[in-house]
């Protein structure tokens, strides 16, 4: 089966459960090679912390499913 991606570099992210992380962005994509391997991507969010997840949409444990939500390409600081 195919991987539907669902980040890629330089995405702007935030966790909805984890506001103390801040917002985060893609800085790395791997992608399996072999039948049924993994699609990950790492997120460097503003608290300093890199952290990895699973990147296909897919698979169950993908980010989205587990909190990661995709920030709009606008200034989060206006209303």
């Amino acid at each position: 089966m195919r991987c539907r991606l669902y980040l890629h570099i330089g995405d702007r992210v935030r966790h909805l459960r984890y506001f103390s992380w801040g917002i985060g962005e893609v800085v790395e994509e791997k992608h399996s090679d072999l039948p049924g391997g993994f699609c990950l991507v790492r997120i460097h969010f503003q608290d300093g912390k890199e952290r990895s997840f699973i990147n296909d949409l897919n698979n169950e444990l993908c980010c989205y499913y587990t909190g990661i939500r995709l920030l709009e390409n606008t200034n989060i600081w206006e209303t």
